[in-house]
């Protein structure tokens, strides 16, 4: 059987968001606290394909992931590339990021019912050569 949050990764890491969307029911719950994006399906699509276009280089580096018998999916991961769009805000200065993440996806009967994403904000602002958190499109 195949494991629906597997293949969401691996087609984010092809920047493929039209088949990682596929996989995600259409009642999905997104909460992504750092970059305070919540909703739905359409919040989730336009946060992945904001992700993969500014980061076309973009590289994801499963470090771990397992499924619960409840069936939610937990993967740490990396997120590497280099900026080349403004991304959540912050102008584009063609910087490179490396940054540790967890993210938590809801799966029920091979789709993805909740997606739940944890990182360190304020590593990747300073990744992105952000010198005012107040003001982070102010470089």
């Amino acid at each position: 059987m195949s494991d629906p949050a597997a293949d969401f990764w691996d087609a984010i890491r092809t920047g493929d968001v039209n088949s990682a969307m596929e996989l995600v029911s259409d009642d999905v719950t997104i909460n992504l606290l750092p970059a305070k994006v919540n909703g739905g399906k359409e919040e989730a699509r336009g946060f992945f394909a904001a992700t993969v276009m500014a980061f076309p280089d973009l590289l994801l580096t499963t470090k771990n992931h397992f499924t619960g018998t409840d069936g939610t999916a937990v993967t740490e991961m990396k997120m590497e590339g280099t900026q080349a769009a403004d991304y959540l805000g912050v102008v584009n200065q063609e910087k490179h990021i490396d940054l540790d993440q967890v993210w938590m996806l809801g799966t029920s009967d091979g789709r993805i019912t909740s997606i739940r994403g944890f990182w360190d904000q304020n590593i990747l602002y300073r990744r992105l050569a952000v010198k005012r958190l107040d003001a982070v499109s102010i470089i």
